[in-house]
């Protein structure tokens, strides 16, 4: 449960995120995937993340302390069009930055429109992730979206493509901002990870 959720600070230089040793979970997608308003469902806080209607609006690293034990991450999303090729080139490198070199980092949240097939930049994202060694699990957005069948068959179509490369399939999550579905999943996860964490600090 979530108590309490406030905005501590935006850069886009890793060495200058907060500085204490509190666990962090990222979120991250492809620009329009519903970040930002999973973010506002997840925290129960209308503006916490800031939405838009005009896709890559998200340009930062931002941190938000939870509960004050942990942080919520929120990353710029990938691949948008429309931004420049420096601008572009730019994210990628504070975002790749952040998952190469923050210490601090529990787990990564890529977020995929559950009503679209695998898209090829998501894909390869994973790859980069799987690659690097670093924990991740998706989330699927927009559920209200479809009938339960459809979902069904999504899931079994994007795990098949994922199949492909993957010995298995990464953990993963059904959700909806407009209807919550999901939240409690999420949280849950978030907190068996951390008291995991807190044990083993006490071993």
């Amino acid at each position: 449960m979530i108590k309490t959720a406030e905005f501590i600070m935006s850069n886009s230089e890793v060495a200058k995120c907060p500085k204490d040793n509190l666990p962090e979970y990222a979120f991250i997608g492809r620009s329009n995937v519903g970040k930002s308003s999973l973010i506002n469902m997840i925290t129960n806080h209308k503006n916490l993340a800031k939405t838009s209607g005009r896709p890559g609006k998200t340009q930062l690293i931002n941190h938000f302390l939870i509960n004050k034990n942990w942080y919520l991450v929120d990353l710029p999303g990938y691949g948008y069009a429309r931004v420049s090729k420096s601008s572009k080139k730019k994210f990628q490198k504070f975002i790749t930055d952040y998952f190469e070199k923050r210490q601090q980092l529990v787990l990564a949240f890529v977020l995929v429109d559950i009503r679209h097939e695998a898209q090829k930049i998501d894909l390869e994202f994973m790859a980069y992730m799987g690659e690097s060694g670093i924990p991740f699990s998706i989330i699927f957005t927009k559920a209200d979206k479809l009938k339960p069948k459809a979902i069904e068959r999504n899931i079994e179509a994007y795990t098949q493509e994922l199949l492909k490369t993957w010995e298995e399939t990464p953990h993963y999550f059904i959700t909806s901002s407009a209807s919550a579905i999901g939240r409690d999943e999420v949280l849950q996860h978030i907190d068996t990870t951390n008291h995991e964490i807190n044990n083993l600090k006490q071993e």
